[in-house]
């Protein structure tokens, strides 16, 4: 077992500035020449607030600009009455993340972080580490105990949610937060859906899952496991009993290999073999373990494989598949007799088109699970007792949607237990009337369910995707029910649709007043309750970088967090944490490397560089707020769009007078 460094690339002799192709540095460095041979226009600057790709890119919609704003020192917490911070800086950041997802330090180690890959600093050197981000605050607030602020009032609703996942859980925590009473409905002894029982205990340590699940139901959110609606209790006495109602089924049901031979007992599916690992029924394997798939369940599969091993002299009823089927389990004591097995991953992708993470695949690999790409399942080998010795696999060519083997490129890889990670399915047993998409549920834009008002669907019943993703659809469930709960028909989603920064609210929090003016009255700087020349585009605008001045930003290497690599020896019997979280100086660092894209940072550019002296910096008895920072007078602005031009993020634009 070894740690790995932080990962510090040298820069002596590099160009870390990514450049088009044929582009060079000169052309570059004329393109800046460009922002000083401004003269005049009949525009002039408005400040624009935009969405920034991190957050469009976030299936959930966290505010991650904000939530990184507020790490960096740029966004302070509100001051209360004793004129000190109401709170401490990482208690800030954890509650503005907390708003569109509760369970940051779960997602902050299993989350494939879609927002790093859509970050505008990959057009300078490389992503912000938002995950890493993440990661600390939630171990932040764990160990700190924090907890959810309690609604002020209950409304007197009550609404079921079936399914007791990230979709079933992140809905009752939004509900529950409107004041409404939630019940969540589970077919398991335990909460958490795929966070528990899909995804392996090394990658999130039930003690964090636990605490974060912990503290949605101290908000009074109520939980009936066991007890699967459909069979143990009749769907029609939840509409009875209920005033709404959330499908958040989750797709807990394998796909099994669509090969001949496939009905062999140790031919079993990838949700089959998690679920019997993770709740501690599966303690070994046989000797060698064939997993077919390509996402992050085949290499979850895979890995557990290597940690559990096999064991001497097993007897018929140690066989995998006779735990996986329920009808055994495992004796723990059998554990010291732990010896290593061998382990294939079999993907229709090539390596280096894999739909896992790149650093799932390199650690697997590093294991000594061997990983063989580009081929597809054609058949099951089977033996005279008819379970399975191999896995028959052959090279492909795909003509328009079809498969075509390639003739005499079949080989036969040989196992002893074959696991199917190539999909999910939802158990609709019970529930038949609501399977309309051939074996999931489809929602009008809203998630509501077509022809039932009061019924709405987040999660993997929808479509099998992220964890993130059915965050992310609760919340819309949730603001959908709480207006149809108010009598109001759900309003049309933005099309940005995630939980945006709120200058208003911060003007508020800052002690402003707040009016908003309509009509042809000409405004004045004296209106000291008004935000003057503000524009929030951030409901149907994500930034890019082209809008951005990217020639402000000097190259800083990223603050990686360590992992602890096992190899084939090693990772036997251990089931602990790889990944460790940033310390508070790192996260800081990390923070700063944010360009805050669509949104002031304070970095005075605008202010220096117009010739005008028309920009200038908000005065502090004028109790200045996150965002408005700068403003200008525009008595002295001629339009030559300077400061639009040196502005970093893109906030100021040339609009006025249009």
């Amino acid at each position: 077992m070894s740690v790995t460094s932080k990962d510090v690339k040298k820069t002596e002799g590099m160009n870390w500035r990514r450049y088009k192709d044929g582009q060079t540095e000169a052309d570059y460095r004329s393109e800046q020449e460009i922002i000083f041979q401004a003269s005049w226009s009949h525009k002039c600057p408005e400040y624009v607030l935009s969405t920034p790709p991190c957050q469009g890119s976030c299936p959930a919609g966290e505010d991650i600009r904000s939530y990184l704003n507020i790490v960096r020192g740029i966004e302070k917490p509100p001051v209360g009455a004793d004129g000190k911070p109401s709170m401490s800086w990482q208690e800030y950041a954890w509650r503005r993340l907390t708003e569109a997802n509760p369970f940051p330090a779960v997602m902050g180690r299993v989350c494939p972080a879609p927002c790093e890959s859509g970050c505008n600093r990959n057009q300078v050197e490389e992503n912000v580490g938002i995950n890493s981000v993440e990661h600390f605050l939630g171990n932040w607030a764990i160990e700190n105990k924090l907890a959810f602020n309690k609604p002020a009032k209950k409304t007197g609703k009550k609404v079921a949610i079936l399914g007791g996942g990230p979709a079933g859980l992140a809905a009752a925590y939004q509900l529950a937060l409107k004041g409404h009473s939630c019940t969540i409905f589970d077919d398991h002894a335990e909460l958490g859906g795929m966070m528990r029982y899909g995804i392996p205990g090394f990658r999130t340590p039930r003690e964090v899952l636990d605490a974060e699940i912990q503290r949605i139901l101290d908000l009074g959110v109520a939980t009936k496991l066991n007890c699967r609606v459909g069979t143990d209790l009749p769907m029609a006495q939840i509409e009875k009993d209920y005033d709404a109602i959330i499908m958040g089924l989750g797709a807990q049901a394998g796909r099994a290999l669509p090969v001949d031979g496939a009905d062999a007992p140790n031919c079993v599916t990838a949700m089959a073999f998690l679920r019997a690992f993770n709740e501690g029924r599966l303690q070994h394997v046989g000797n060698k373990v064939v997993v077919i798939g390509g996402g992050d369940t085949s290499i979850d599969v895979a890995t557990v494989a290597r940690r559990l091993g096999k064991i001497t002299n097993a007897s018929s009823a140690d066989l995998p598949e006779n735990v996986l089927a329920g009808q055994t389990a495992h004796d723990v004591a059998a554990i010291a007799a732990r010896q290593g097995v061998e382990v294939v991953l079999i993907s229709r992708a090539t390596i280096d088109k894999m739909a896992a993470n790149k650093h799932e695949v390199e650690q697997a690999q590093a294991e000594g699970i061997q990983i063989v790409g580009g081929v597809t399942p054609v058949g099951i080998v089977k033996g005279p007792d008819g379970r399975a010795t191999a896995l028959r696999v052959a090279k492909f060519e795909m003509a328009g949607k079809e498969t075509k083997i390639i003739p005499g490129t079949e080989q036969d890889i040989t196992g002893d237990l074959i696991v199917s990670a190539i999909g999910q399915a939802v158990d609709f047993t019970g529930l038949e009337t609501f399977n309309n998409n051939n074996g999931l549920i489809k929602t009008d834009k809203n998630y509501r369910f077509p022809g039932k008002t009061n019924v709405f669907v987040a999660g993997d019943v929808i479509r099998p995707h992220l964890l993130t993703t059915a965050i992310g659809h609760a919340r819309i469930c949730a603001e959908g029910i709480d207006e149809f709960l108010s009598g109001e028909e759900p309003d049309k989603r933005p099309k940005v649709d995630v939980h945006r920064w709120d200058m208003i609210r911060k003007w508020l929090e800052a002690g402003h007043d707040y009016n908003e003016h309509h009509g042809q009255e000409m405004g004045t700087s004296e209106w000291k309750d008004t935000l003057h020349n503000f524009d929030d585009r951030s409901g149907r605008y994500v930034i890019a970088s082209t809008e951005l001045f990217l020639g402000h930003f000097a190259s800083t290497a990223r603050n990686k967090r360590q992992v602890t690599v096992l190899d084939k020896n090693s990772a036997l019997g251990n089931f602990q944490d790889r990944l460790h979280a940033l310390s508070e100086q790192e996260t800081v660092a990390e923070a700063k490397r944010c360009m805050s894209c669509g949104l002031c940072f304070e970095c005075d550019n605008c202010v220096i560089y117009c010739p005008q002296t028309a920009v200038f910096k908000v005065r502090k008895k004028d109790n200045p707020t996150t965002g408005r920072y700068v403003d200008t007078d525009y008595s002295r602005c001629i339009g030559c769009h300077i400061c639009a031009d040196v502005c970093p993020t893109g906030y100021i634009q040339m609009g006025m007078g249009d």
